[in-house]
This record gives C-alpha cells, sequence and structure tokens, in this order.
C-alpha cells in the first residue's frame, strides 16, 4: 500500500454513510451546550452502551466527562440547518431552535428520530480525538421519521419504502 495524505484520509473516510447527531450537555453553571456529531455508533445492547468522539481540545469535553450526562438527538431528513447550525461555535445556541429542557433538565431539540440520554462511563483518547462510551439512561424513538445521513460530505437521505429487512 502507498502512503496517503490526511486529505485524502478525509476523503476516504467520507465514503462511509453515516447518521447525523447533535448532542446538547450542561455546563458546570447549568449553561446549555450542543454539537454537531456524525460519530455516533453503538456498542452493547447488555449493558445499552453508545459511542461517539469529540476532539480532544472541545469546549465541550469537560461536560461530558465520565459521570456527566448528554442527550444525543438523531437527526431527522429535513434537520440539515440544525446540523450545520450546531457544527459552530455561536452564543445562545437555541434562540430561535424549537426545543424544551427533557425531565432531566438537558436541551431536547423537537421533532428528531430519536433521543438517548447518556451518562459517560468512560473516555479513551484516540488520537486528536477522545472517544466517549456512554450508558443509554432513556431513550424516546419515532421510527417513521426519516434519519439524515451524511456521506462524500454531502446530506443525503434513505428511501425506505423499497427497503428489504433482514
Amino acid at each position: 500500500m502507498t502512503p496517503f495524505t490526511s486529505q485524502e484520509l478525509r476523503k476516504g473516510f467520507a465514503s462511509f454513510a453515516t447518521g447525523v447527531t447533535v448532542i446538547t450537555c450542561l455546563d458546570e453553571h447549568q449553561g446549555h451546550h450542543g454539537i454537531t456529531i456524525s460519530s455516533f455508533n453503538t456498542v452493547s445492547l447488555e449493558p445499552p452502551l453508545i459511542l461517539w468522539s469529540l476532539k480532544k481540545h472541545s469546549r465541550l469535553m469537560p461536560w461530558v466527562e465520565v459521570g456527566k450526562k448528554h442527550l444525543i438527538h438523531v437527526l431527522e431528513l429535513s434537520q440539515e440547518n440544525l446540523a450545520m447550525h450546531f457544527a459552530t461555535v455561536k452564543e445562545n445556541q437555541f434562540a430561535g431552535i424549537a426545543h424544551k429542557l427533557a425531565q432531566s433538565g438537558l436541551t431536547q431539540i423537537e421533532h428528531c428520530v430519536a433521543y438517548y440520554e447518556c451518562e459517560t462511563v468512560s473516555v479513551h483518547v484516540g488520537g486528536d480525538h477522545n472517544i466517549i462510551v456512554a450508558k443509554v439512561i432513556n431513550l424516546k424513538n419515532h421510527p417513521e421519521k426519516e434519519p439524515l445521513i451524511f456521506a462524500r460530505s454531502k446530506f443525503v437521505g434513505l428511501d425506505f419504502s423499497e427497503a428489504k429487512t433482514t
């Protein structure tokens, strides 16, 4: 195999389609924050575990460490604007965004495909990112909604009308 550049690797990674999520969390002053993440993945049913990654030096890192709670939102096909909105840091991130407070006190963005309320159980260093492993404490799922997918640096949807089930 020949060596590759980081740009070639980035393009190669873009060939893998992923769902798009927004993670919300609370800071030490109960301030609400959110970030777009496409690195979400399932780990285990027993116990119910998921993982996702965050840049090591992200401002959110202290608020998602072991023992901290966060809410993962699986975005719906029409929520591309939310993915872009939470992809950048801004003041008062939730202004103009349809949301409410979940029972946990975390911000819940409305109209998503699924919600996973989680508590971080471990954090592992993975290169320039931290891998957050979290236990799912509560969930809501809306299987009738179409998820937003990101592949080849574009947002896309899936046509489930003729999808085969296994």
